[in-house]
């Protein structure tokens, strides 16, 4: 061990910032070995992490906020069910014509 008495300030500061980072990488390292640990209990079990939570939990933030999970649709195309909309953002073209043609959403709700 160095006696941080004798050091410098500079030698101080140097050593904050290793410490700093050693502990970032140390953490990382146990988030990933606990997410692997969780995807394998959970495979085990029949099922895929992102089932069981609702979020897609391999993937990395986006931006500075919580992670944001994919949100189940709400509304399908009735001349073809594959076709989904959650009811957020731009609404598909098929969505458009459905209404032009006098369905509510009501009518596209699954």
């Amino acid at each position: 061990m160095a006696d941080l008495n004798a050091m410098s300030l500079g030698e101080l500061k140097s050593l904050e910032k290793k410490v700093g980072k050693a502990i970032s990488k140390f953490e990382e390292r146990e988030k990933k070995k606990a997410l692997a640990a969780l995807e394998q209990k959970a495979k085990e079990m029949g099922f895929s992490l992102e089932e069981l939570t609702g979020a897609e939990a391999t993937k990395g933030r986006r931006g500075k906020g919580k992670p944001r999970g994919k949100v189940a649709p709400k509304y399908a195309n009735p001349a073809d069910p594959s076709q989904t909309w959650t009811g957020r953002g731009r609404r598909p073209a098929w969505v458009t014509e459905a209404l032009q043609a006098g369905k509510s959403l009501d009518d596209l709700s699954i």
